[in-house]
């Protein structure tokens, strides 16, 4: 296709050939990083800054999908660049990477509401464009890249730390729930100043982003470190309930809590798909580094036999169309994700702590390993 999305071949591309050069130290690699970053750059040539979701890399035209809401641009997508083009400026000494990033991070501060940062902006005025919130899908990777710039940046990157913070707490007063009679704590979708109380397979990651920040003591007081893992450990407990609800022990895309016969299950079966997301046990592993609990290694393993029985096929893996069946229809799409993210995170959990370690390691959204600055 002519048009690729600028997120995607950030993450994927940009952030790849990053990480290889941070494991080998090879100069081929951050060459290649720099040759794809430079092909995205037109596409930050909005009024605002604000990138735009579609390039064309033969001639640098770009714009915004045509299904986002009044031409805007996404909150996940425009706020998930931060990491690879810190790291790309931090790598070459070029400054214009960090200089794109930064403008953004600006212009979003500018634009929140008592903390809160919503899924659509207008890169034209930099307004939103809805007032729909979600650390799941349209929202989830910008949280998580407040958090890793500041990570990444050997803890110099203030402003995303605070920002990290007065976010997070923003969205837990606004997002974050109980249900009140099992106890699953649960991060709903904010619409309009209604809460949607259904979570997303994507949303699950923020179990993850909690230990991160635990682990890397992102939040002021030591009471909130506490209360960090607690939030991490419940996450991570809803989302294995996802699981192990279903006749295949894989979690469905989006699943409810407003009514306890139904509870994390989904209610339509355009709901029902597992297309093989890591999210889940991303949280698993960075639960793991944390406690140690062999019960994050035993639902991993769970979820290694389900995977074995009912996505793998001759020619590699797919997704399945509903997770409530046992008799499966697959996809027939082995995502690119299940490679990058979801194998190697199942691999982590099995491997010894200096293994890509969280001290020296942070991984982008794509779970591709960048050095962490010690300088």
């Amino acid at each position: 296709p002519s048009e690729v999305s600028v997120f995607e071949i950030n993450i994927r591309l940009v952030g790849g050939f990053l990480s290889i050069y941070a494991l080998t130290n090879d100069k081929l690699y951050l060459d290649k990083a720099e040759l794809v970053a430079n092909h995205l750059l037109p596409a930050f040539d909005t009024p605002t800054g604000i990138p735009h979701a579609l390039i064309t890399l033969s001639n640098g035209a770009s714009k915004n999908w045509n299904w986002a809401a009044g031409g805007c641009s996404i909150l996940s997508e425009l706020g998930t660049m931060h990491l690879e083009f810190q790291y790309l400026s931090q790598l070459t000494g070029k400054d214009i990477y960090l200089q794109k990033v930064e403008k953004i991070r600006k212009v979003l501060k500018e634009a929140s509401e008592n903390h809160m940062y919503y899924n659509y902006i207008n890169p034209q005025t930099g307004k939103w464009c809805q007032k729909q919130a979600s650390v799941g899908a349209l929202g989830d990777s910008f949280y998580e890249y407040l958090l890793k710039s500041w990570v990444l940046s050997g803890k110099k990157d203030e402003q995303a730390r605070s920002m990290y913070e007065d976010a997070m707490k923003a969205a837990e007063e606004s997002m974050l729930r109980k249900t009140p009679t099992t106890n699953l704590m649960y991060f709903g979708e904010q619409r309009s100043g209604r809460l949607d109380p259904q979570m997303g397979h994507l949303a699950c990651f923020i179990g993850g982003v909690y230990v991160l920040s635990a682990l890397s003591g992102a939040v002021s007081s030591n009471s909130s470190i506490k209360n960090q893992m607690e939030i991490a450990q419940s996450i991570g407990k809803t989302c294995r309930e996802s699981y192990i609800r279903t006749a295949t022990g894989l979690g469905p895309e989006t699943f409810h809590f407003e009514r306890v016969d139904v509870e994390a299950k989904s209610l339509r079966d355009n709901e029902k798909y597992y297309i093989l997301r890591p999210e889940v046990i991303e949280t698993w592993f960075y639960l793991w580094r944390s406690t140690h609990d062999q019960i994050y290694r035993d639902w991993a393993w769970d979820a290694i036999i389900s995977l074995e029985k009912y996505c793998r096929l001759d020619g590699g893996y797919s997704g399945i169309r509903d997770v409530y069946s046992a008799s499966v229809t697959h996809d027939d799409v082995q995502q690119s994700f299940f490679i990058a993210e979801t194998l190697k995170y199942l691999l982590l959990i099995y491997s010894d702590d200096s293994f890509i370690s969280l001290d020296t390691y942070v991984f982008n959204t794509e779970a591709h390993p960048f050095r962490i600055r010690t300088l």
